[in-house]
């Protein structure tokens, strides 16, 4: 009996001992467990963590395809409408560049008749002083060129009396001479005009320097008709009067330049207004 009893105590011991060391194994295997699996959240919260950060950069890209999208398809509208404007631009620029030829080659016959018509009053300018330079003082007779016109400005010392407008004998033979040259050019204009002192004036026959100055180019005007045979189209009687002196009216010799009369030989303005009217191809 006390085998028996020695024997069940020694197995129960035996049991005991055993289930602890599998207890503590348990124990042990539990902690790593634990451990395990907090090392595993920790490792699962920083993924998600992760993750949302790769989730907010990846709308962040997609968001900035988008702008990226937009952006090419506006460079792309822009383009296509650059391409339009510099086509339309090219047209208005060789439209322009084709009017500019145009009007270059307009200038240059507008120049060239100018040159023309600059050469042809030298020549009637020569012929003029060469007609006038034998027996005529110079200081009563001058011939010059202005712009486009020829003009001959005498005395009236050598073309009239003291306030009268009767040609002098003297004049004729000047008349004759300009008439000379001015039926050689038969497309130009003559015009006459009459220019005083201011010295006031009145008669029976002139009223005032204003009918003086009219009278004496309308005198030359005949003259150079009836006489002289130069087409009467071609002239024009116009007086001055004493209102464009050539010196201050305040001396004699002063006075004596301003009375005087002028033969402007200039081209047509119909023949310039024709010229300008031409069509440039």
């Amino acid at each position: 009996m006390k085998k028996i009893v020695l024997f069940l105590t020694a197995a129960f011991l035996l049991a005991s001992c055993a289930s602890s060391k599998e207890l503590e194994a348990l124990k042990t295997k539990h902690e790593q467990t634990k451990e395990e699996l907090l090392t595993v959240k920790t490792n699962l919260t920083k993924c998600l963590v992760e993750k949302e950060k790769y989730q907010d950069k990846s709308k962040d890209l997609e968001s900035r395809i988008t702008e990226l999208k937009k952006d090419k398809e506006n460079t792309i509208q822009q383009v296509e409408n650059l391409t339009v404007l510099t086509k339309g631009a090219n047209d208005n620029i060789k439209e322009t560049l084709a009017q500019l030829s145009k009007k270059d080659k307009y200038i240059n016959k507008i120049r060239a008749a100018a040159s023309k018509k600059d050469s042809l009053n030298l020549v009637v300018a020569f012929h003029l002083k060469k007609e006038l330079q034998d027996g005529i003082d110079d200081e009563d007779i001058e011939v010059n060129v202005e712009k486009t016109v020829v003009f001959i400005s005498i005395s009236d010392k050598l073309l009239f009396k003291s306030g009268s407008y009767t040609i002098t004998d003297k004049a004729s033979k000047v008349l004759q001479k300009v008439a000379t040259v001015v039926n050689g050019q038969p497309e130009m204009d003559v015009m006459i005009e009459g220019h005083t002192d201011d010295t006031p004036m009145s008669t029976a026959a002139v009223q005032d320097n204003w009918d003086l100055s009219v009278k004496r180019s309308t005198a030359i005007v005949r003259e150079l008709q009836s006489k002289y045979n130069v087409a009467p189209e071609r002239l024009i009687a116009a007086g001055r009067s004493s209102f464009m002196p050539l010196a201050p009216n305040d001396t004699p010799a002063n006075k004596a330049k301003n009375r005087r009369t002028k033969i402007i030989i200039l081209p047509r303005l119909n023949q310039f207004f024709d010229l300008l009217d031409q069509k440039v191809e």
